[in-house]
């Protein structure tokens, strides 16, 4: 595995996490959105994250089963959520039903901040990542000085 392969996992991991930082934005953006151009309340997006070969030319995928097939991260989609949305009373809303009852995105904040704090966490830990191979690339170059 060469330092430029770290990297590029390095670089998948922190690509991977900012789209799920923006994702939960997003969700937290939209907890009390009660219309949007679908019709009905905001659905609530789920980052799908996958694993993918590092290596796409003949020579490095003979390198990558010498690596025992190292993977980087890719996002391999955006989905909504399944959960049904929350109705609640209020019966002043302009979006209220006959009955007093507006239909709101089943957003659970808590939820949403535990895993903004887990793709912070993730994404700073790719970032050391990239600093260590950084800086193992340069104490190599140190070598070849002395």
């Amino acid at each position: 595995m060469s330092f430029i392969d770290a990297l590029h996992i390095s670089a998948s991991g922190l690509s991977a996490q900012r789209v799920r930082m923006n994702v939960v934005s997003s969700n937290l953006a939209n907890t009390g959105t009660t219309q949007t151009a679908e019709g009905g309340p905001y659905k609530r997006k789920m980052v799908i994250l996958g694993a993918s070969p590092v290596n796409v030319s003949f020579q490095h995928a003979l390198e990558e089963q010498v690596s025992r097939g190292l993977c980087k991260v890719r996002v391999l989609g955006i989905k909504n959520d399944s959960r049904p949305p929350l109705s609640r009373y209020d019966p002043g809303h302009p979006d209220a039903n006959a009955e007093g009852y507006v239909v709101t995105p089943n957003i659970n904040l808590i939820e949403e901040m535990v895993d903004m704090m887990s793709a912070t966490r993730n994404y700073e830990a790719n970032v050391a990542a990239v600093n260590a191979t950084k800086n193992m690339a340069l104490r190599a170059l140190e070598i070849g000085r002395k």
